[in-house]
């Protein structure tokens, strides 16, 4: 039986530590993953949480108690584990990140052997294998081993510098002077030394490692001030943050504004297309700016579910020459289907080299369109919104109930929907202004009580 405290999806699993996620239960989930996984080799990696380490010990107790061969990758991003599973030809990893959540939370997310997050089907197939106790150990002499690597995230670096469309020797000419604010997470070594081959000149904000995190751990503009007032203060060309795990990325432009993280795909998007033409997927809470874009450069958008397995199923199924999230993910198909904020800068930086434009100009190229996130919290992670009850309480317009509900209308749109990976409800309006998007919110998070 799950506990109320923890959060079980296709996401993978979170709790708080010493309430839902106790050391019982992750060794658990692990021995359910060793067992999904084969008893193969399964390559880990984690963020900089202090509960990190004692998460850590109990995910290879499990996983060595099932035969498999351990691959200790260290702190890193997140996106730079699965890159490792691709590399090393592994049978499955797990990155330990409890990502935007705040500190005192942490969480398994599990990938399958093709290098990506587990799907619908084989989460299911997980989580049923942990409810029922089928685990699979072996005897004392087929026990796993453990090895230590750190040339995780080097691989992962030389691979970004691989990708074709990236003139490192201009970049490294040109010399951006790049402001990074970690908020001493899992990326606080990988960004500068991404940069550092880039030939960028480093402004280091919240790089400390340590797991304290200074500021909330969403990159959303409300808490990126500091980050911010660094770009001012260093006249530094651009500034980028991520969240605990190094998968998202947000922008502040060279006036020291933070843009927040729904351009980032945009922009991305737009590098591309200006390229080679290609199908497009993003999901449902991801801003119209993608829509603009895609329709500019006379190609096909595909919405899907909130969550990168469905983005990522969708980018399969249709060839998609990029795709990601609203929320900074950007997914480069050609290097590791999932999002990250590394490739993310690379591509962002090779955007501003070649038009020879600032942020701020880029940004007016696209439509001026303000996007608003709020949350209700739930009494519990088994609580569901009351979507009827939201949708009378809203303007008619076009409806879609694929994943929570999504309300379209010509001026605007609203996604409510239950969040996977924190006991809420996520509430994204975006308009024309902001206080038309705010009036939007408002007004479903009242309906809500």
């Amino acid at each position: 039986m799950m506990k109320k405290t923890l959060m079980v999806s296709i996401s993978g699993v979170r709790g708080i530590i010493g309430k839902g996620l106790t050391p019982d239960v992750i060794s658990r989930f692990a021995l359910a993953f060793g067992t999904f996984s084969n008893g193969g080799k399964v390559v880990i990696g984690r963020d900089t949480r202090k509960s990190g380490e004692m998460v850590k010990h109990a995910v290879v107790s499990g996983l060595l108690a099932t035969g498999c061969d351990v691959i200790d990758i260290g702190v890193c991003p997140t996106p730079t584990v699965l890159y490792n599973v691709k590399s090393l030809k592994a049978d499955g990893g797990i990155a330990i990140t409890a990502s935007h959540n705040p500190v005192e939370w942490n969480a398994l997310k599990f990938i399958g052997k093709n290098a990506m997050f587990l799907n619908r089907k084989e989460a299911e197939k997980l989580i049923t294998t942990y409810e029922n106790n089928r685990f699979k150990p072996v005897v004392w002499n087929r026990l796993g081993t453990v090895s230590h690597n750190n040339e995780g995230i080097k691989r992962h670096i030389d691979a970004i510098l691989s990708l074709p469309y990236l003139n490192i020797k201009r970049l490294k000419s040109r010399r951006f002077k790049v402001a990074i604010d970690c908020v001493n997470g899992a990326a606080f070594h990988a960004f500068p030394e991404l940069l550092k081959k880039l030939g960028c000149d480093v402004v280091k904000v919240f790089c400390d490692g340590n797991g304290d995190f200074k500021r909330s751990p969403e990159p959303l503009p409300e808490n990126l001030s500091v980050l911010g007032k660094t770009v001012k203060k260093t006249k530094a060309d651009i500034g980028f943050a991520t969240d605990a795990d190094g998968d998202r990325l947000s922008i502040v432009s060279e006036k020291g504004i933070p843009l927040g993280e729904e351009y980032s795909l945009p922009l991305a998007v737009r590098f591309f297309l200006s390229k080679s033409k290609g199908n497009v997927v993003a999901n449902l809470s991801t801003s119209r700016m993608i829509d603009y874009v895609t329709k500019e450069k006379g190609v096909r958008l595909f919405r899907t579910n909130v969550g990168e397995a469905h983005v990522v199923k969708k980018m399969k199924d249709v060839k998609a020459l990029i795709g990601g999230e609203g929320n900074g993910g950007i997914i480069l198909p050609e290097l590791i289907f999932t999002r990250d904020a590394l490739s993310g800068i690379a591509v962002i930086l090779e955007y501003l080299r070649e038009s020879k434009k600032t942020v701020t100009q880029l940004k007016e190229e696209l439509p001026n369109l303000t996007i608003v996130k709020k949350r209700k919290p739930l009494k519990s992670s088994k609580q569901e919104p009351n979507y009827k009850k939201i949708i009378s309480g809203l303007p008619k317009g076009r409806i879609n109930r694929t994943d929570g509900v999504r309300i379209d209308w010509k001026d605007g749109w609203v996604h409510i929907r239950k969040s996977g990976t924190e006991p809420i409800v996520r509430v994204i309006a975006e308009a024309r202004t902001k206080k038309k998007a705010e009036g939007l919110c408002n007004k479903v998070i009242r309906t809500l009580g």
